[in-house]
């Protein structure tokens, strides 16, 4: 296997970047793990989108090359003839180390662009036909931290956070804001049915004018998430929720790119309703595989 790094196709192994590049030294980039059936990723535009809202809001990389990001991503796909993989593209402002001596400043650094294509994870299908356990961590995250509701390098916390999920056999852990209200997973959106609604935190970008800052990443799966919820004319509220709304959910489903649709059907030692995959849950989940299918799929011809 092959990745992408800087224009060229190198073997995974012999992939290097430089000590000073800026995620090395100070845990700067962005990075979007994509996934992608028949060759193609699902919805690429969609996660450009926000990698690049990001980069600007942020202030992280200089002269945005979105063509090249697509043109790298695809590169590496066809490069490995891989049908399904699950792709990672990172983007670092190239090497800005600050413990850097010299005084040159008139030529701006290159961005470190690094994109990993690999066979796609295949889970237990128990986690989606029994649902999986979760544990509220202890983490919280914090509206005024610039880089909260993004999806940076910096992923220390939330692994973390996933290794004491692990140690509690457990499958992800609900993180919490400052103000105690639910966030999500370390690794994804949460979702909650209530007589046969969605509800959803609130996530970066659709804050009401003047409000604090949301700290929860707007997922590329959770925006079909809503658009499958409308075709099925169901109703999805974005709201601030408590931990008393997700033990009194009737169900409770996780999304990201990794595991679509991950039913919840435990929070520690309490079951959520009847500790079953709920049908709502199941529809969508179908729905989106479907719906991944579809896009992704090769046209005839």
């Amino acid at each position: 296997m092959d990745v992408y790094l800087n224009g060229r196709m190198i073997p995974y192994g012999e992939a290097r970047v430089a000590h000073d590049d800026a995620s090395i030294q100070h845990a700067v980039g962005l990075f979007e793990t994509m996934t992608a059936c028949h060759g193609r990723v699902f919805r690429l535009e969609a996660h450009l989108d926000r990698l690049g809202r990001s980069a600007a809001e942020l202030g992280l990389v200089g002269g945005f090359d979105r063509d090249r990001l697509a043109g790298a991503v695809t590169q590496t796909l066809t490069h490995n003839s891989l049908d399904q993989a699950r792709v990672r593209l990172t983007v670092t402002p190239g090497s800005v180390s600050l413990l850097r001596t010299d005084t040159d400043t008139d030529t701006a650094p290159e961005p470190t662009v690094l994109v990993v294509a690999t066979d796609r994870v295949e889970y237990d299908p128990a986690y989606f036909e029994k649902g999986v356990t979760v544990i509220v961590g202890g983490q919280l995250a914090n509206p005024f931290d610039p880089t909260a509701g993004h999806k940076t390098v910096a992923y220390w916390s939330r692994l973390s956070l996933l290794r004491r999920a692990a140690s509690m056999r457990a499958s992800e852990a609900i993180v919490l804001t400052i103000s105690n209200h639910l966030a999500g997973g370390a690794v994804s959106n949460i979702f909650l049915v209530k007589d046969g609604g969605l509800m959803t935190p609130i996530a970066r970008g659709e804050e009401k004018a003047g409000a604090v800052p949301a700290p929860v990443l707007p997922g590329i799966t959770r925006a079909a998430i809503f658009e499958l919820a409308e075709a099925e004319a169901i109703d999805v509220k974005r709201r601030m929720l408590a931990i008393d709304d997700l033990l009194d959910a009737d169900e409770v489903f996780l999304t990201n790119c990794g595991w679509q649709v991950l039913p919840v059907t435990n929070v520690e030692k309490k079951k959520i309703a009847d500790g079953k995959v709920g049908p709502v849950t199941a529809k969508l989940r179908q729905g989106l595989l479907d719906l991944i299918d579809r896009e992704t799929g090769k046209t005839d011809g």
